[in-house]
């Protein structure tokens, strides 16, 4: 599974990608963030933590240098998957956010 997750963002990154413009907010990119996280803590916690991203990933949120975590969360486990993400974009560095465009 690991393989196709990876294969399937590769696709997504070679095909899609360069006919959507650069969107993302973060460095690395949601595509890239996702395969490292996959990559590293396999396509079930993997793709959990690149769901999240995702979802922070909007024109109102943060924005910055986001790597995927070194360690996950204590509480996370297998049957609670939603909690090996983070959802909020409280832990970037503000020294590395985008600046406002107001």
């Amino acid at each position: 599974m690991k393989y196709l997750g990876i294969g399937l963002i590769k696709l997504y990154q070679i095909f899609l990608s360069p006919f959507m413009g650069r969107q993302c907010r973060y460095q690395p990119t949601c595509s890239h963030y996702t395969e490292g996280s996959i990559r590293r803590y396999g396509f079930w916690i993997g793709s959990w933590i690149g769901i999240a991203r995702i979802c922070r990933c909007h024109p109102w949120g943060y924005s910055g240098f986001d790597p995927v975590p070194e360690r996950l969360p204590q509480d996370a486990c297998w049957y609670k998957p939603w909690r090996y993400g983070l959802w909020g974009g409280d832990h970037i560095d503000p020294a590395t956010q985008l600046e406002s465009e107001d």
